[in-house]
């Protein structure tokens, strides 16, 4: 197969492409903690979708009813014919069975299941982004679970003190209220790994925006997305205790953001 076959198409000039892009930010909950930090990722994540070359929709503080009627909306913004791709950013506490909305009291009320992003964007009800790059990044806890583990190289290692295990970083908070499975399509990064928490600082927003952000300016213009999300997990590598989760993914074919550039 050439080469150009394994790349996603994009037809149109820059000047007559049209992409959008989706952010949905929750940060003001009745019961739950307030997401300190967390406008800082939306700066910084519109920022950087503007640079690439999205318009981007921003909606903060919504129900789950809310974050599924603001997505059908998106869905069907005639803009997408003209668009090669989309961008659909998530950011919220989170629970077993998804995201939480503003009236969540925890794993059961007022979630929005992430099936539900995957069923407003598929082929049947999203017909102007069939066959294009629909990438979803989702900051977010899946569970309260640390994500590291304490590993000795000794043959005969003394179990280490639990407590000592589990301290929190200074100045960081978790987003989780529980733990969780999930299963997905498209593209997708998730912050953590199932049934773990993600961690986000209070001034400076969550440390898995940051490491994207960095990826996608240093790399967007001769890395393919698929390469540019395993730079995010890398960059985790002496941050054990959380590790970014590329999800189960249909991509066919390799996404570059500027082609050529």
């Amino acid at each position: 197969l050439p080469l150009s076959s394994q790349i996603y198409p994009i037809h149109l000039p820059r000047e007559t492409r049209t992409r959008r892009a989706l952010l949905i930010c929750n940060i003001e909950f009745e019961h739950l903690s307030q997401r300190d930090g967390a406008e800082v990722d939306v700066k910084g994540m519109t920022e950087l979708l503007e640079g690439l070359g999205y318009i981007v929709d921003i909606h903060r503080n919504l129900t789950s009813q809310g974050m599924a009627t603001v997505m059908k909306d998106f869905a069907d913004r005639k803009e997408h014919w003209t668009s090669d791709s989309t961008f659909l950013v998530f950011m919220s506490h989170g629970v077993r069975a998804g995201l939480c909305g503003t009236k969540s009291r925890g794993e059961t009320t007022d979630i929005l299941s992430l099936d539900t992003i995957y069923e407003k964007f598929n082929n049947k009800h999203c017909r102007a982004l069939l066959g294009k790059p629909k990438l979803v990044i989702i900051q977010s806890c899946r569970g309260g679970k640390v994500g590291s583990v304490m590993v000795s190289d000794t043959a005969d290692p003394a179990m280490p003190d639990p407590s000592s295990a589990h301290t929190i970083p200074a100045g960081l908070e978790d987003d989780a209220i529980c733990e969780v499975h999930l299963e997905s399509d498209f593209a997708t990064l998730h912050s953590s790994t199932p049934d773990t928490v993600s961690w986000r600082n209070s001034k400076t927003g969550s440390i898995f925006i940051q490491r994207l952000i960095e990826q996608f300016r240093n790399h967007a213009c001769n890395s393919d997305l698929q390469e540019i999300f395993r730079r995010v997990q890398y960059s985790f590598g002496k941050f054990p205790r959380q590790l970014p989760s590329q999800e189960r993914t249909t991509m066919l074919r390799k996404f570059y953001l500027f082609p050529g550039c």
